[in-house]
């Protein structure tokens, strides 16, 4: 007999603050009182304009940041009790940037985190070939350096090095928003599919509301490093709840 499904959440924030310390004792509240549960293979998408405590949040679930105030939980465990290192091995990160080292190959980005797990290179080998095809690349491109890829060919090499080592958990923080309108809206089917296929947890970053009522499972509204809202996109089509004046507009479209 099977075991059930885990019921918990894969993250949880209880009452978490997050303030930058400035000179004296001067601090700015990036974060108030943040309540949120992530469950186990959605996509939360984390709404909001720019300053609003969209990455702030990202970065306290991988210990990038230490919350001020409250208890944030990764797989039922306080953030503290984790290994760091354990910790940022199990979340696959994927930034608008890419941050791909440009002296690596594809295949060396993509391999990192294998490596210093210790794969075989037969091993990293065969996982990168089939990365690069879950990602919708040929695997020739693995000798390739970034350079020499386009923009939506590096994010995609992006999404497969967080992939690599087969985490839980991805963050992804705005991945498509330097993209042109066509390639994004490439990537973003592309990523519909392979979510469906891999069921990973995902907190995706975005203050794109198309966006974001295209590729959530629920979407987390975020106005002042406060969460106004926390809806499904069916529930945020036919809220009759005020919106922030940022997204009426696009409310009226249509959408």
């Amino acid at each position: 007999m099977s075991n059930p499904p885990d019921s918990r959440p894969a993250i949880e924030f209880r009452n978490v603050s997050y303030r930058l310390s400035g000179n004296g004792n001067e601090s700015r509240v990036l974060l108030q009182d943040l309540n949120l549960e992530v469950q186990r293979g959605e996509t939360l998408v984390l709404l909001g304009r720019s300053g609003s405590g969209k990455t702030t949040t990202l970065k306290l679930i991988n210990r990038l940041l230490t919350p001020s105030h409250g208890e944030l939980r990764v797989d039922s465990r306080p953030i503290f009790e984790w290994d760091v290192i354990r910790l940022r091995r199990m979340i696959g990160y994927v930034i608008q940037d890419v941050g791909l080292f440009p002296h690596f190959t594809v295949e060396r980005n993509i391999g990192l985190v294998p490596k210093i797990e210790k794969w075989d290179a037969d091993r990293i080998s065969k996982r990168v070939s089939e990365l690069l095809q879950l990602v919708g690349l040929d695997p020739e491109i693995a000798s390739r350096y970034p350079r020499e890829l386009s923009g939506g060919q590096r994010q995609r090499v992006g999404v497969a090095r967080a992939l690599a080592a087969d985490p839980p958990i991805l963050l992804m923080d705005e991945p498509f928003g330097a993209l042109d309108p066509i390639t994004r809206a490439e990537l973003q089917r592309e990523f519909l599919d392979l979510q469906k296929r891999l069921r990973k947890t995902v907190v995706f970053v975005t203050h794109d509301l198309r966006e974001a009522l295209l590729l959530g499972t629920r979407i987390a509204l975020i106005e002042a490093g406060r969460v106004v809202a926390v809806q499904t996109p069916e529930q945020f089509r036919n809220s009759t709840e005020p919106l922030p004046s940022a997204y009426k507009h696009a409310f009226g479209t249509g959408l």
